[in-house]
């Protein structure tokens, strides 16, 4: 039992002496080793990776190809725009669209409630213009619109003026055009209201002849759109629709916000069947509060720039498999002007006491406004192409006229891709 006992004590100067011979060696090849399984795992760290990213990339292919056989290119097409990750599975958010559309059941739309305004605020005036369709404009015209029926063209032909001339809005009911939480940036755009067609719905039926309850943020929309014609549509049929803003300037107290609008109008009613009459797009800019307790400038208007906007439908039949025939026209004026700034409802003196918002001799009480200074600021062009991108993000590259594209194309040694359309790629009109 002796014998097998250590007998080497913490402080025996011979263990001593060989625990410092050995020390030296050992602790190079300790550091040894440690140098060169740092410089392995170094080396392996990205080769694990690209053989994992290898092996996905594979694993997609794979799947790519069996998609594609199974369902052709069409079919693979249609999958892959519900695809919105991209890993070729459809996860239960993205089938959503799939289970509304076979079940005809769809989740409650999720609408903010139209912000209640104060009677006691600021008011302000909104004037309608119009000039009507130019008939002439229309590829119909050039035969005599032979073959269309009078009582199809009969809401067109008699829509020559607004419906409501002048109108007063509180400065409140506004409010809906303030940016949410987080799109304090200029040129940031946001959804006013938001478009629920994608390429799976498709588009909305043709045979209707009155617009939908408006609910939350379409209400105001719906109330300066029924100023032309009283039956707007605040979603459009088709792709894309509903509405988008975001800040050109800002200053301390105010923004300048920019919008732009799909909409569009059912001008035909029983016994007729629909006509549908859709601008290119409604575009404007709004000047206000940052609270929208105070309106400085407002303007709605459809593009008259080009020479053909506004796209125009109607159905010989009721049914949504009734034939219908196509046009496009051009309309020279249609626009929402605010009369000037909105003004207080209800004026009152020092003490506190109300007082007639006429002064002496029955005038109206003349109300100065302090001169805006914005602090930021995008131009009308860059804000208005941010607004674009939104509503059409193939609009991401550049087009450009014919007489530019070669020259950049030289400059850059690329290919050109020419496309000749009827109407404008980037709006509602074609």
């Amino acid at each position: 039992m002796a014998a097998d006992v250590d007998k080497t004590t913490a402080g025996d100067p011979t263990a001593d002496h060989d625990e410092d011979r050995a020390t030296p060696s050992s602790r190079r090849a300790r550091s040894r080793f440690k140098q060169l399984f740092s410089l392995f795992i170094i080396a392996a760290v990205p080769f694990i990776g690209f053989c994992i990213k290898y092996y996905q990339d594979i694993q997609l292919v794979k799947r790519h190809e069996a998609g594609l056989k199974a369902l052709g290119a069409d079919g693979l097409f249609f999958f892959s725009s519900l695809d919105t990750d991209h890993d070729l599975y459809l996860s239960p958010e993205e089938f959503k669209p799939i289970a509304e559309k076979l079940t005809g059941v769809e989740p409650p739309p999720e609408f903010e409630e139209e912000i209640p305004h104060d009677p006691n605020g600021e008011t302000l005036t909104m004037h309608a213009k119009m000039q009507p369709l130019l008939l002439e404009s229309m590829t119909k015209s050039k035969d005599g619109f032979l073959g269309v029926s009078h009582s199809s063209l009969s809401g067109l032909r008699s829509w020559k003026r607004p419906a409501v001339p002048s109108s007063t809005f509180y400065a409140s009911r506004f409010k809906v055009f303030l940016p949410p939480s987080g799109k304090s940036a200029l040129g940031d755009t946001w959804w006013i209201v938001p478009s629920e067609l994608n390429i799976f719905t498709g588009y909305l039926p043709n045979n209707r002849y009155h617009p939908p309850t408006p609910r939350g943020k379409e209400v105001l929309i719906h109330s300066l759109l029924s100023m032309f014609h009283p039956r707007p549509f605040v979603k459009s049929r088709f792709a894309p629709q509903g509405a988008v803003a975001c800040i050109r300037a800002a200053s301390d107290f105010y923004y300048d916000i920019v919008f732009r609008i799909h909409a569009e109008f059912q001008l035909n009613d029983v016994p007729n069947f629909p006509f549908w009459f859709t601008p290119g797009q409604f575009a404007g800019n709004i000047i206000l509060s940052k609270d929208a307790s105070h309106i400085r400038e407002f303007h709605l208007y459809v593009p008259n720039d080009k020479t053909l906007n506004v796209d125009m439908e109607w159905l010989y039949g009721a049914s949504e498999s009734s034939n219908m025939e196509v046009d496009i026209g051009y309309l020279p004026q249609m626009e929402l002007k605010a009369a000037g700034p909105s003004t207080p409802s209800v004026i009152y003196d020092e003490q506190g006491n109300m007082i007639d918002s006429r002064g002496e001799g029955g005038e109206p009480i003349q109300f100065v406004f302090e001169e805006i200074v914005w602090s930021a600021e995008l131009s009308r062009e860059e804000a208005s192409r941010c607004l674009e991108v939104t509503m059409y993000p193939f609009k991401k590259v550049p087009y450009l006229p014919f007489s530019e594209a070669f020259s950049r194309a030289d400059a850059e040694k690329k290919l050109i891709h020419s496309i000749l359309l009827w109407g404008s790629l980037d709006d509602q009109s074609c």
